[in-house]
């Protein structure tokens, strides 16, 4: 079982994961037909935020400790999508660009975690391994939005 600051570091990223989930399904529900192959991408990435999730909530143990929604930060994050939706950003390049600020505040929430000191070595080694697939994850979506512009 974590310690209650490891517990609270793994809960912060366990929402961040979830956020991320919502704003990728967001996002695959408003996608145009142009830009349909971006949906399988933002597919994957959701699945792996539901992976990592689960994951996370091994490391915490006790499922009443575990957190189940999502961050205030994210919620903002995707009715700021919501309306930027409504003002004609549905664009690959804008699509692209908000997926990777979204990548950003995941990456940099992983960063926290394993500069915070934190987390058993246990947990080091999985938030570790996720945060190299954020950052892949992140790299795509960037290469995508440059080629996009």
């Amino acid at each position: 079982m974590a310690t209650s600051e490891a517990t609270s570091v793994l809960n912060d990223l366990i929402e961040i994961n979830n956020d991320r989930v919502a704003g990728f399904e967001k996002a695959i529900a408003d996608i145009k037909d142009e830009n349909i192959d971006l949906k399988a991408v933002f597919e994957g990435f959701a699945a792996q935020s539901r992976k990592n999730g689960q994951e996370l909530a091994a490391l915490v143990g006790s499922p009443d400790e575990v957190e189940t929604g999502n961050s205030v930060s994210g919620t903002l994050h995707r009715a700021w999508i919501d309306v930027k939706s409504l003002f004609g950003g549905s664009d690959r390049a804008s699509i692209l660009s908000e997926a990777e600020r979204g990548e950003d505040a995941i990456k940099k929430a992983y960063q926290d975690a394993l500069n915070g000191g934190d987390l058993s070595a246990d947990a080091v080694a999985v938030v570790s391994g996720q945060a190299q697939e954020i950052n892949a994850a992140h790299d795509q979506i960037k290469a995508l939005r440059d080629a996009a512009k």
